[in-house]
């Protein structure tokens, strides 16, 4: 397998999962909160600590999160079109 064809099929794949949760589409950054937000709890409860959950990362963080991974995706589908050339 050539390392154009790995980078044609990391890149478009991470461009759309990133573009997923960067545009919030769907609700993907609201939902990857509350999924923390919830583990964040179980993982509290699990010590025994009943207090409330500390907020371990915003919907924010994750589009920017998602952002990069989009970007980062362009850069992999641009080297593998280098690749074929």
């Amino acid at each position: 397998m050539s390392l154009a064809v790995v980078l044609l099929t990391v890149g478009p794949t991470a461009i759309v999962a990133g573009g997923g949760v960067a545009l919030n589409i769907g609700g993907a950054a609201a939902a990857l909160e509350r999924w923390a937000a919830a583990n964040a709890e179980l993982a509290m409860h699990a010590r025994g600590d009943l207090g409330p959950a500390r907020r371990v990362a915003s919907a924010v963080f994750y589009r920017f999160l998602g952002s990069v991974i989009a970007l980062c995706g362009v850069v992999f589908s641009l080297g593998g079109l280098l690749e074929l050339a």
